[in-house]
């Protein structure tokens, strides 16, 4: 299950998602571990801590939704309520969304950025495999491609 936007807040649901150091230090030992007591989330932590600092870092968790609690015993025992492939998926969409929903200017600006992001990965990744290709068949690369037979008689 996916946060409730709050309706006092609901323009600032990205914000809402996005989690701080602590909070995402605390939804990893939850991701990793399942359900855990307090305690356990502070051992997972491996850092001195005080109780009730998790306890309040859990809380809020709880009220943006993103962790459940049973009561066993005297404290709560913690679950997270989403994964965190859902979790990253989901911020993402929202922040996408959010910039979209902008001024035409921002919204082609946004666009332009996330195509040259894209341009820019895969030229890291076709340089990758072009340096591959050239140290596995024992030719020399230029950055424009391997060099063909044609191009090698030449030198």
């Amino acid at each position: 299950m996916l946060p409730v936007p709050n309706p006092s807040t609901a323009s600032h649901t990205v914000l809402r998602l996005i989690l701080g150091p602590l909070e995402t230090q605390v939804m990893e030992v939850l991701w990793a571990n399942g359900a855990c007591r307090v305690r356990e989330v502070i051992r997972k932590l491996n850092r001195k801590i005080a109780y009730t600092t998790v306890v309040s870092t859990l809380d809020r968790l709880f009220k943006k939704n993103l962790v459940s609690r049973q009561m066993r015993d005297r404290g709560y025992l913690y679950s997270p309520r989403v994964s965190c492939q859902e979790w990253t998926n989901k911020v993402a969409r929202d922040v996408v969304a959010k910039l979209l929903a902008g001024p035409q200017t921002s919204r082609e600006m946004l666009i332009a950025c996330l195509l040259e992001a894209v341009v820019q990965q895969e030229a890291l990744l076709l340089r990758g495999i072009e340096k591959d290709y050239c140290t596995k068949h024992g030719e020399r690369c230029d950055g424009e491609g391997p060099r063909s037979d044609a191009q090698r008689s030449d030198d």
